[in-house]
């Protein structure tokens, strides 16, 4: 059953996660080309960072520092008086009352606790590609369109609302997509994180019946759950590809690109 309950668990990661991601992404886009140079360094600062680290050490460390911050704030605010130094050797030790989440606390709470830590950090992550995607989308649109959009008095927000952003998924929609295909990939790195996800089970399944029943013709157990592991990717995969086809299709209709050009031949 833990096994059947970590398949959810990918499936809810994704759910959440892919819009989460979405969002940061898009904020990071429209601060990347905001005429404010501040605010336009921090989003170009955003996607150089994070997409320069590899996922594997952003994981690993910013899952403790968020942690650790986190515990740090609620020690200053729930235990003032507390003399103790937070860093002994190499423990993080806070008091009892400023843990996160608490030691009495019930398991669902700690699983539930690691499980948005991991949606916070894959949508960190995740994001600063969607908004290298977006942001190459929106310098895609013609500027010209933008440009006519003005010239018929439309305000900076009103372009960016009406004409920008409905154009810029036809173009950012491929690199989404392929990061969609790599954020399904990424699954297994919620080991990482804590959480108790399909490839732990899978392991841990196959290696238990391995021992129980060594004396079979094959009995590495492994074998069999990791194939099983293999099919269930392949199927969300190639489901992702339909439903984006599709969507492709669908924002493609009437615009001048090379999509829609084949689809007004077809018709």
């Amino acid at each position: 059953m833990n096994l059947y309950w970590s398949v959810l668990t990918v499936l809810l990661l994704l759910a959440i996660t892919a819009p989460v991601a979405l969002a940061f992404g898009f904020a990071g886009a429209s601060a990347a080309r905001s005429a404010f140079a501040p605010l336009r360094w921090l989003g170009k600062l955003y996607m150089a960072v994070v997409r320069g680290i590899p996922d594997i050490a952003f994981f690993l460390f910013f899952v403790i520092a968020l942690d650790q911050g986190i515990e740090y704030l609620r020690q200053k605010a729930l235990c003032p008086d507390w003399d103790e130094p937070l860093r002994q050797g190499s423990d993080f030790i806070v008091c009892p009352a400023a843990k996160m989440p608490l030691n009495t606390a019930s398991q669902w709470v700690h699983e539930a606790y690691g499980f948005t830590l991991a949606v916070v950090t894959f949508a960190i992550v995740f994001g600063a590609f969607a908004a290298n995607v977006l942001y190459g989308a929106m310098r895609a649109v013609p500027k010209a369109q933008l440009e006519t959009a003005a010239a018929y008095g439309l305000s900076p927000r009103q372009t960016f609302r009406r004409i920008l952003i409905p154009q810029m998924w036809v173009y950012a929609l491929p690199g989404l997509g392929n990061l969609w295909m790599v954020l399904i990939k990424a699954t297994p790195l919620l080991f990482l994180l804590g959480v108790e996800d399909i490839v732990y089970w899978a392991r841990e399944l196959g290696g238990s019946k391995t021992a129980r029943f060594s004396d079979y013709p094959h009995p590495d157990w492994r074998m069999w759950y990791f194939l099983a592991l293999l099919v269930f990717y392949l199927f969300v995969t190639h489901l992702s590809e339909k439903l984006l086809a599709r969507v492709m299709a669908r924002l493609t209709l009437g615009q001048a690109t090379t999509g829609g050009e084949a689809q007004r031949k077809a018709a």
